[in-house]
């Protein structure tokens, strides 16, 4: 199904600058994307590193599109001492979410990802759109649909809400204190 979009690559900035936010003392950081999906990784990378500069980090790009590449990417996070990684959106990242939380843990990597399930799998921090709010209107139009409303009748929608999401048993794991100003602003809070 189509016909409702996210705010991805729009929000990607802001996971940076939360991150930053939490690791304020951190001036390099580091961006996942997935190379085998150049338009989302390019613009992924592009609003990532023009907001890096900004708030004056070092951004190093790093690629994953397979599971085997997971390792090379944690590897080059700990030999460019980044202080932080952003998850870039992707649906290869996104169906193996328990995997990089799992991996950010082992590696100590404070990590920002855009999905709640990130943090529901022991993640550290996610900034997005929730799913639930897309799988709604897909079903809605998928009951139009079946009903015999024509699909190209259908207006594309855009999920708006975006939602902060902090694990504070990661955050202790990690040794990272929280600033009370970020956990203000969270919508919530995983003990």
């Amino acid at each position: 199904m189509t016909g409702v979009t996210i705010l991805a690559v729009e929000v990607a900035p802001k996971r940076l600058e939360l991150l930053h936010e939490l690791l304020p003392t951190t001036s390099v950081m580091a961006l996942l994307v997935n190379p085998a999906n150049p338009t989302l990784a390019h613009a992924n990378s592009s609003e990532v590193l023009s907001a890096a500069r900004s708030l004056g980090l070092e951004l190093h790009v790093l690629n994953a599109s397979t599971e085997g590449d997971f390792d090379g990417v944690f590897a080059s996070v700990m030999r460019l001492q980044a202080g932080g990684l952003v998850i870039g959106g992707d649906p290869f990242f996104t169906t193996r979410q328990e995997q990089l939380a799992a991996l950010t843990i082992r590696h100590r990597v404070p990590a920002n990802y855009q999905y709640r399930e990130f943090v529901s799998a022991g993640g550290l921090m996610s900034y997005g759109t929730p799913v639930v709010d897309t799988y709604r209107p897909l079903g809605v139009y998928t009951g139009r649909i079946l009903k015999g409303e024509k699909p190209a009748d259908l207006p594309v929608q855009q999920a708006t809400k975006i939602e902060l999401i902090i694990n504070m048993k990661t955050a202790k794991t990690l040794g990272l204190e929280v600033p009370p100003s970020l956990l203000a602003r969270a919508d919530e809070v995983v003990e």
